[in-house]
């Protein structure tokens, strides 16, 4: 496998997503005292990631738009407490300073710089599905802006992983084919498979290997190669 690009998903891929939520949503529940903060961790981060992902999921194909989307997940999180985030101030109010405590927790995973530093002559850039200037937000406090030569964001260009077209978009921003690009992500359809049906190489970056039985022969039948940690991608291209 051979690229003169080498393009990359952004949360759980580069960025370390879920260990940030994570910190973020137990120091914001905690803060409100009472059953909100005395509930157990591991079952209000499941249930806040579970909201997440249906509500992220909504806004991506276009049936709410990303205020309300934050607004929904809100709502959703704190009903079981009586909390009344009806008022869309309020329920902003509340979203921001969730917000407040995941930033305090961005960090890289550990191995991404040293997976850049290790391809040398390598064109780079994101592809995400997500708000441009959140995402560079993110890339700007984490000092590795410089680092990617595009970042293509779902929000501007009106399509989302996997549609073909936001991966079609990032090549023609590079100038070059899809078969000169790699893809690496977090996530075997959306990302891996999605590059591959684009034209793209994909792999699938499965960190907690939880990838099962049934999806290692679905990535095996793509052509689509399966790692544990970015460390292993240099020797891939």
């Amino acid at each position: 496998m051979s690229a003169t690009v080498v393009l990359f998903d952004l949360d759980d891929t580069l960025f370390a997503h879920s260990a940030a939520v994570r910190s973020g949503v137990t120091a914001h529940r905690r803060g409100h005292g009472g059953a909100m903060a005395a509930a157990d961790d591991d079952a209000e981060f499941g249930r806040w990631t579970a909201l997440e992902e249906h509500h992220y999921h909504r806004y991506l194909r276009g049936e709410l738009p990303y205020l309300d989307m934050r607004r929904a997940r809100a709502r959703g999180f704190v009903e079981p407490y009586g909390l009344d985030l009806s008022d869309d101030a309020v329920a902003d109010e509340w979203f921001a300073r969730y917000v407040v405590e995941y930033t305090r927790a961005w960090q890289l995973h550990d191995d991404t710089l040293p997976m850049l530093d290790a391809l040398p002559g390598r064109r780079f850039g994101i592809i995400t599905n997500a708000e441009l200037g959140f995402q560079l937000t993110k890339l700007d406090a984490l000092a590795v802006t410089g680092r990617f030569e595009h970042v293509i964001a779902s929000g501007e260009v009106g399509a989302a992983k996997p549609d073909a077209r936001i991966f079609a978009h990032a090549a023609s921003l590079f100038g070059v084919d899809a078969a000169d690009c790699v893809y690496v992500g977090d996530r075997l359809h959306t990302d891996a498979i999605g590059a591959c049906d684009a034209g793209m190489r994909g792999v699938w970056i499965d960190r907690p290997g939880s990838a099962t039985q049934e999806q290692l022969a679905e990535a095996a039948s793509r052509d689509v190669p399966v790692i544990r940690t970015l460390a292993e991608l240099p020797a891939l291209i």
